[in-house]
């Protein structure tokens, strides 16, 4: 039996990873497990009834990525039936932000779909042996974690407390639940114990398709059970490239936050990062410009994603960011074994569209109504359409053995959190948690141009640049997880105290 590491989003999420490899499954296996617990206590932050991307790169064969992405509903629908069931919010998370929640904000999930996929062609359990212990948390009651509680601050009464289901299930006695309390969602429990024993086919043309889609559709939405029963995950050969000695696989296109994270890497290659001194805090900074500049300027609104990602990948081999410059809400787990499999998971429901359809427990995303990521506008994109994604679940290896899992939530953050991370662990050799808790920058663009958000501990002010200081580390800059084999030095993990992640070992 293999010995596994794994870092999830908490705690909880990584002990259930753990009794995964326990009961003989590999990486992929307790990957997907440690997932799917943060899915579903994690209240806000994320849900089953979202979608992301599974990277595995087994041993022997070459990395994969699973594509379980949120598609553009409304197959059989007429033009009328689009760009209603659905009302704008503004909350002051993250400094304010504003986004679009409701039943029409809905976009057909795929998280259920990337799971299975990944785990028929590189996990060992069976789908059943993953759910059981994620079944038995969820009946038991799971406690409010700090991250669920610090977003529900600011978003449960105007996403979450409009809708009767919801409110029922985060204001119980008719207030807000405090962390550490317990929450119960009864359906929800059924609803796994369905999809455990019929398989994810039940979610997605079974009677949980059925509620979903009937209470989505009589409440203005468009998803469709046409939407749901056609939906597939898709895999793809990852994105690589190289850091050092190391090589990095990530998201491929039509996503773009794997992208953005590789045109990074290979504008760094060589390195022209030197450490968090003046000098190559300047150097990070100007690749962040370039490629999330290019990103904002050619890729959100591309009509054909994938040739603008490879003029992208094209002009950054080139090392020049000059070429570059003139041309919210996740949860992530990362498993490694010492059989040399890493997993990489990053999983979203945007900000929550609030709808908790009757008798499924399952909320759903509001990835149609994330402004960020629909630049061309509220339901305009052709049903099928895969919808933009910022998620970059990363693994790497090195020639003598060694396998590396990285990620993070985080919204437009997450590629430059795995970045730094990278940077630090790989490039500057720092220990695997000193390099994840390391402070951070961001390059942030506003209505009034790109300014340099910072942690603590990094002299940004000195720089010269227009820059938003943070007064401690913040979840804004991200949560990552990431677990780490070493043949001379074993199994090792870091989870982000930027999100109160947790690590488990478990198997052998």
């Amino acid at each position: 039996m293999s010995r596994i590491v794994v870092a999830g989003a908490s705690q909880l999420a990584a002990d259930v990873g753990a009794l995964i490899a326990d009961a003989g499954g590999n990486a992929v296996d307790a990957a997907i497990g440690a997932n799917l617990v943060a899915m579903m206590t994690e209240p806000g932050v994320c849900a089953l009834g979202g979608g992301g991307f599974v990277t595995v790169w087994p041993d022997q064969t070459d990395p994969m990525t699973f594509d379980g992405y949120m598609e553009m509903p409304g197959r059989g629908l007429r033009s009328e039936q689009f760009g209603g069931g659905a009302f704008d919010v503004t909350m002051e998370y993250g400094g304010g932000v504003t986004t679009t929640v409701g039943h029409g904000s809905v976009a057909t999930p795929g998280a259920l779909a990337a799971f299975s996929l990944a785990s028929e062609r590189f996990g060992v359990l069976p789908w059943r042996d993953i759910l059981d212990p994620i079944i038995d948390v969820v009946r038991r009651g799971f406690p409010m974690s700090q991250a669920s509680r610090l977003y529900l601050e600011f978003s449960a009464e105007s996403v979450f407390g409009w809708e009767p289901e919801s409110r029922a299930a985060l204001f119980p006695d008719g207030s807000l639940v405090e962390e550490g309390d317990l929450i119960f969602i009864p359906e929800l429990a059924d609803s796994l114990r369905t999809i455990a024993d019929d398989g994810v086919v039940s979610f997605y043309e079974g009677d949980i398709a059925r509620l979903i889609s009937d209470d989505l559709m009589d409440h203005g939405g468009i998803l469709t059970r046409a939407d749901l029963s056609a939906y597939r995950a898709v895999e793809r050969p990852s994105l690589q490239t190289e850091l050092d000695d190391w090589k990095i696989a990530t998201n491929p296109a039509p996503a773009i936050g794997g992208a953005s994270l590789a045109a990074m890497l290979f504008l760094l290659e060589g390195s022209g990062f030197s450490g968090w001194n003046i000098e190559g805090m300047h150097h990070l900074v100007r690749t962040q410009q370039a490629v999330l500049g290019f990103r904002r300027e050619f890729l959100d609104t591309a009509e054909e994603r994938s040739i603008v990602i490879q003029r992208l990948l094209d002009l950054s081999h080139t090392g020049d960011w000059r070429r570059l410059l003139t041309s919210p809400s996740t949860v992530h787990a990362s498993a490694v074994d010492d059989d040399g499999n890493a997993c990489s998971i990053t999983m979203s429901a945007g900000y929550g569209s609030g709808v908790m359809p009757p008798g499924t427990g399952i909320w759903l995303n509001n990835s149609l109504g994330e402004l960020e990521l629909n630049r061309r506008g509220f339901h305009t994109l052709s049903p099928g359409t895969r919808m933009v994604s910022n998620m970059a679940p990363t693994v790497g290896r090195r020639a003598d053995g060694a396998v590396l899992s990285i990620g993070s939530p985080g919204a437009d953050r997450i590629t430059t959190a795995i970045l730094s991370t990278l940077l630090n662990l790989i490039h500057l050799r720092m220990d695997l948690d000193e390099a994840v808790q390391h402070p951070r920058l961001h390059v942030e663009y506003t209505d009034a141009g790109g300014r340099v958000a910072f942690e603590p501990g990094l002299d940004v002010e000195q720089m010269g640049l227009i820059n938003r200081p943070f007064p401690t580390t913040d979840m804004f800059f991200g949560g990552v997880g990431t677990a780490l084999f070493e043949p001379g030095g074993g199994l090792a993990a870091a989870a982000d105290h930027r999100r109160t992640g947790g690590v488990a070992f478990g198997g052998g």
